[in-house]
């Protein structure tokens, strides 16, 4: 079976409009990301599998806080989780959220 051609990204405004299911799915991970925890939750995972114990570690919170920002972020399809003896695991299974992640960090992380 041939392999699928990767379509190039719309050029003309008309057809990104007709592309509403993927505006649509874009708009649902940026409201999820839109909280500066919840975005900081997601740098510091990036493309490893980070423990919930290291991310409130990392990020200086409660637990509490930290499981309802990984519930939101899970029910919007940001994040997996694995569950290992009495620990949970997660990570970004979306290449293209991986991306967006990257970018935010080269755009408004970086010292240029």
């Amino acid at each position: 079976m041939p392999a699928k051609k990767k379509s190039a990204p719309p050029t003309d405004i008309f057809e990104l409009i007709g592309r509403s299911k993927n505006i649509e799915e874009a708009s649902a991970a940026m409201q999820a990301m839109a909280h500066p925890l919840r975005l900081k939750i997601l740098c510091l995972i990036g493309n490893q599998e980070v423990s919930v114990l290291e991310i409130v570690d990392a990020v200086g919170t409660t637990q509490s806080n930290i499981s309802q920002h990984l519930g939101v972020l899970r029910d919007h399809g940001l994040l997996a989780a694995r569950k290992e003896a009495n620990k949970v695991f997660y990570r970004i299974p979306d290449p293209r959220i991986l991306r967006m992640i990257a970018l935010t960090r080269e755009i408004f992380c970086s010292d240029n």
